[in-house]
């Protein structure tokens, strides 16, 4: 009978231990509509999330996002969570006050960023830079309204905006923007929209600004030609790219797989603080936004939430290696995962190769004098 004792404790000890290890793991959620987490980035980030001792993975199913309600959802410690067309920020506002996972992006905060009246409001109020605006809201009382355009200009709310000036529908799902050109440019706009195929971009010759649907109105910057787009992951860590700009002629620059072509971009101090300001600001841990370099400033122009960068395997290791350690650091102490931050300094810069992992050459660094030497002015005299 004690023997038979002993055999049932021992069962029960082995099963709370399995428990346990079951239970020594964040499970990270990735809710969002498939287009997103089906997509190369997302896999490429929840694979090497995966790679983390500590960390499981699972992905909401687009079906039950939309159709059960949020207490039949899967759980998890963690949520990635953020809104595109068609999916429901209200329900994963309510899963995440039910459930009360780790939230990587603050999901109130993308109500604000699908309005560019709320955006510009938030970026002027931390002192980001942005260029010359003034809204044009036409949900006001006629009698409100402070609008006149003239041929070559228009005033909105007493400011004067001359030719070229941008259009923007303050819906910032709204992509149809437009620029008017002076008529000593040859007048009409250029029409933006969403890419189609491999155009971004139609000249029209219409000149007239739109007379319905409330604007904001801004000082078009003329750039170098590019636009920089700028990816956070966390307030400390920002990868940047160029493309080609839209207001050019409108045709997508693609290489041969058929992809957006990018150029690598170096941020300057000031801009890599202007990245850090965005994060924090909107309370988007994984943020994109867009960058206009024009006369020597930096202009934020618009804020998208959550993006990724498209194919950078060096950005995919960086984030999921951010991320991950950020998600262990929260969850750890709660979960009682034997987790130990990392200290990352002293790590080799170890990259894949195609012969297997090895150290990376970072610089070379090199002194270099020359070898000439000025003839000194200088007459021996022979004793």
């Amino acid at each position: 009978e004690r023997s038979q004792l002993k055999m049932d404790f021992t069962n029960d000890s082995l099963g709370w231990i399995l428990m346990a290890r079951q239970r020594k793991a964040g499970h990270v959620g990735a809710c969002a509509m498939e287009k997103k987490t089906l997509s190369k980035p997302m896999k490429e980030i929840l694979t090497r999330l995966e790679e983390f001792e500590y960390i499981k993975t699972c992905i909401f199913k687009e079906k039950v996002i939309l159709e059960e309600p949020v207490e039949k959802w899967p759980l998890c410690d963690c949520l990635i969570s953020f809104h595109s067309t068609g999916f429901p920020l209200e329900k994963s506002i309510s899963y995440a006050n039910l459930r009360k996972p780790l939230v990587i992006n603050n999901l109130e905060s993308q109500f604000v960023i699908q309005d560019r009246r709320e955006v510009y409001r938030i970026l002027s109020s931390e002192g980001i830079d942005l260029p010359r605006f003034a809204v044009l809201d036409r949900t006001l009382p006629p009698e409100q309204l402070d609008f006149e355009e003239q041929d070559d200009s228009v005033i909105v709310n007493g400011v004067v905006f001359n030719k070229p000036f941008v259009e923007k529908p303050v819906d910032a799902e709204d992509h149809n923007i437009i620029i008017y050109y002076p008529a000593s440019a040859g007048g009409g706009s250029q029409r933006l929209f969403r890419k189609i195929g491999s155009r971004s971009s139609v000249y029209s010759p219409e000149s007239n600004v739109r007379r319905t649907g409330s604007y904001i109105y801004e000082d078009f910057m003329a750039t170098d030609g590019t636009d920089v787009k700028v990816y956070t992951v966390g307030p400390d860590y920002a990868h940047a790219e160029a493309r080609k700009s839209p207001a050019l002629d409108g045709k997508v620059e693609r290489n041969s797989e058929g992809k957006e072509v990018r150029y690598p971009v170096i941020l300057s101090n000031k801009e890599k603080l202007i990245a850090r300001k965005v994060c924090m600001a909107f309370n988007q841990t994984v943020c994109g936004f867009d960058l206009l370099r024009a006369n020597g400033r930096s202009c934020v122009c618009d804020v998208n939430g959550f993006s990724f960068v498209k194919n950078s395997r060096k950005y995919y290791d960086d984030c999921s290696n951010i991320l991950g350690n950020m998600i262990l650091r929260e969850l750890a102490p709660t979960l009682h995962i034997p987790w130990t931050i990392p200290f990352q300094l002293d790590d080799p810069p170890i990259v894949p190769t195609t012969v297997g992992k090895m150290m990376e050459l970072r610089c070379v660094v090199a002194v270099v004098r020359h070898g000439d030497r000025t003839p000194k002015q200088k007459m021996k005299l022979g004793s």
